[in-house]
């Protein structure tokens, strides 16, 4: 970290060249030879939260790049937006991730004659920032949760919508993506128990996923109340209550789950947080591990741990077992 930190400063001490570079994009003009290689990096991408998350790394790269006059892009450039970066106080995994896409963008670059094989290298070679623990990230208890559900009437199709997406959520353990992607007739019987059946989920993942019968309720209050026969569940809905369009957007399950809690006096809760309460409430009731990653599509039964913290137990810290006590005579 410190090498890393005084070569980046030596660089910078350096004189700048006053040549044109070589090879590698130098001002915004150029820039608009490589509009077709970050289109290839983002093609290559499946899931759409990679492709936004990636298009926003490197838009922030390109116009921290062209704000001043610099060499061709290379191994040193990369230092510098790196330390940039840490400057900003950005979380280690946000920065990796703009870093990884910086890398993406240079092999595609490469691959079209943009940037010479030795400079890729060297880019390479720049490693991210080490991330030393994890966040736990944020969950509802289950009282939290029958208050979330509660939050919003079921009287007006509006509301019966989003009681219906925040079942989803936390019944099913979705992503925003997911729910915003499901279909009239994707909920299906299975052994005798409703489920969605061959959900593609991110990176392409297909799993099916049980649902609770008071999600399914739920849902097919919605579906009753409102004129959709197929096509997206999940539309649109005008401030007088009328039902429109094809489907709906990513930002609307986000502002249902904002609206829904605010409600109740929950701060700081996103849609992602209820697919992990959902995962931890399960793992609480006595769900197997194994059984909580088919749900979540989790490839990596790591990633499932990560999300349930079965490897460590808050509600019974072992720190609360210490014969200590303020005040104690």
């Amino acid at each position: 970290m410190v090498g890393i930190k005084h070569e980046a400063a030596a660089a910078e001490a350096a004189p700048h060249e006053t040549s044109e570079p070589q090879e590698g994009p130098h001002r915004p003009a150029d820039f608009a030879r490589t509009r077709q290689t970050k289109r290839s990096v983002l093609n290559s991408l499946t899931s759409m939260q990679s492709r936004r998350s990636y298009q926003h790394a490197m838009d922030e790269f390109i116009e921290w790049y062209c704000s001043e006059p610099r060499l061709a892009l290379n191994r040193v450039v990369l230092l510098r937006y790196r330390l940039q970066l840490e400057a900003k106080k950005l979380a280690p995994s946000t920065i990796n991730v703009r870093l990884h896409a910086v890398r993406r963008l240079a092999y595609e670059a490469a691959d079209t004659g943009l940037l010479s094989p030795e400079l890729v290298a060297g880019i390479r070679r720049v490693k991210g920032v080490p991330q030393l623990g994890r966040r736990v990230g944020n969950w509802l208890s289950a009282a939290e949760g029958e208050r979330l559900l509660s939050a919003t009437g079921a009287e007006t199709p509006r509301q019966k919508r989003d009681v219906a997406i925040i079942s989803l959520l936390l019944g099913c353990g979705l992503r925003r993506s997911e729910v915003v992607a499901l279909s009239i007739g994707d909920i299906q019987k299975r052994e005798e128990h409703w489920a969605i059946v061959d959900l593609v989920g991110k990176a392409g993942h297909v799993r099916t996923v049980p649902v609770p019968a008071w999600v399914k309720t739920a849902v097919d209050r919605w579906t009753e109340s409102a004129p959709v026969a197929n096509g997206r569940m999940f539309r649109s809905i005008r401030k007088n209550g009328t039902v429109w369009g094809e489907g709906i957007t990513q930002n609307v399950i986000w502002y249902v789950v904002k609206g829904c809690a605010s409600r109740v006096g929950i701060k700081a809760l996103a849609p992602h947080d209820l697919r992990r309460t959902c995962a931890r409430l399960c793992h609480a009731a006595g769900g197997e591990l194994e059984q909580i990653q088919f749900l979540l599509g989790h490839a990596s039964v790591q990633t499932t741990e990560r999300y349930i913290g079965c490897k460590q137990d808050l509600a019974r810290a072992v720190n609360d077992r210490l014969p200590f006590a303020v005040g104690r005579a």
